[in-house]
């Protein structure tokens, strides 16, 4: 299937400037409400997903659209979906809402499963992240629009970890030392994968639960890289379209 790249970075590089209008208007920033799981839910995330689902819609009509804000989509019309968009329009709300510039616009293709292409933006530093897995190239573009190629560094020893700023557990910890890490930084949102996929850091570990769409397009981008992501519970790649969007544990390799 041929996809557009210039079209999904617009959409993606759109869809951050609607975020960032609700971002630098403080009172519109903290209207939040909350979904039935308690995971908040801002103007931003709203008119985000109003953008990609509307620009998705018009430039690709064939292929369906699944989004976080549009999650109430039955199993039953979608596992018959071969390819579809899985769209995460404010990765990291909880990072919006605390202003430290750590969310992201994810975009991917999801075709047969997997994640096949993906993109993510992150609106505050103004860096767009790309994963094209069917020709395994990945790269990203700066404040300056300067475009540079995205390689895992593989390291063999003395490892770097990166996590979450607001997850954590005691599995992980454990996990850790199998793999010689020596240091852990943190990060928000999905920015985590384009740290691995960047070489910037080797390994990347989630116990607590995460949604399809968290991790979608941060996939395409670290496999694209020349990493891997895969089921903690199979040991296998990380598919998608279940039934239960929920995930599982996973563990995103650069090595």
């Amino acid at each position: 299937m041929d996809i557009d790249i210039d079209r999904i970075k617009k959409t993606a590089i759109a869809a951050g400037e609607e975020i960032l209008q609700i971002y630098h208007d403080t009172s519109r920033a903290q209207e939040v409400d909350y979904k039935s799981d308690q995971s908040p839910l801002t103007l931003a995330d709203q008119a985000s997903n109003e953008l990609i689902v509307s620009s998705l819609s018009e430039f690709f009509p064939d292929i369906p659209i699944l989004s976080e804000e549009g999650k109430s989509i039955s199993y039953e019309e979608r596992k018959h979906w071969d390819t579809f968009w899985l769209v995460d329009p404010l990765d990291g709300t909880k990072e919006f809402i605390k202003r430290n510039g750590e969310f992201t616009v994810n975009i991917a293709l999801i075709e047969d499963g997997f994640p096949t292409f993906g993109v993510i933006y992150a609106p505050v530093m103004d860096h767009l992240y790309i994963g094209d897995g069917r020709g395994k190239k990945a790269w990203w573009i700066d404040e300056n629009q300067v475009k540079s190629p995205l390689q895992v560094r593989q390291k063999t020893s003395d490892r770097v970890a990166v996590g979450s700023r607001t997850h954590s557990s005691t599995e992980e910890a454990e996990l850790l030392q199998k793999y010689d890490v020596i240091e852990t930084m943190s990060v928000g949102s999905s920015l985590k994968f384009c740290m691995v996929a960047s070489g910037k850091a080797d390994i990347y570990y989630r116990h607590g639960p995460t949604m399809e769409w968290d991790t979608a397009a941060g996939q395409a981008i670290v496999e694209a890289a020349g990493g891997a992501v895969l089921n903690m519970g199979s040991g296998k790649r990380f598919g998608y379209n279940k039934e239960n969007l929920l995930n599982g544990s996973f563990l995103v390799l650069g090595f």
